[in-house]
């Protein structure tokens, strides 16, 4: 599975979601915007978005992505603490669509992006795991 693949994963989770704003978008829309929001020179910029998320106190969240197991979900308002309100803010413009739009939008579909992209590269997984304080660290941060 490639890059442009997952980024239509993602799209196609915000296409479904329940907000009657991002329902009636263009996949093809939603999956350039989500490129600009999680993209780097060579795709998806896995290792700075789960450094972000990590940083910025929802390494738990972060650990259920990278891991196998189902994903925690995260808020909207969790979002843009990570990301900030100007990219929220331009992801909402590029789509036109709201700004709650936009953070329920990413919510949805970067813990899914993460997911595939880390189940697609099992080095990736095994570094950012290491990151984080390899199994100890994840586990510490699940609370065991």
């Amino acid at each position: 599975m490639d890059m442009s693949q997952i980024l239509q994963i993602g799209a196609q989770l915000i296409q479904g979601n329940s907000d009657d704003a991002t329902t009636g978008l263009d996949i093809g829309d939603i999956a350039s915007a989500l490129g600009r929001v999680v993209g780097g020179s060579d795709g998806i910029d896995v290792k700075s978005l789960v450094s972000a998320f990590a940083e910025g106190g929802f390494s738990d969240l972060v650990s259920s992505w990278i891991s196998s197991g189902s994903n925690a979900s995260i808020s909207g308002d969790a979002v843009e603490k990570v990301l900030g309100s100007d990219k929220i803010s331009e992801f909402a413009s590029e789509l036109g669509i709201g700004t709650e739009s936009a953070k329920q939008a990413l919510s949805d579909a970067l813990p899914a992006i993460v997911d595939k992209v880390t189940d697609q590269d099992n080095s990736l997984a095994e570094d950012l795991m290491k990151n984080m304080g390899g199994i100890g660290g994840v586990m510490k941060s699940f609370g065991f």
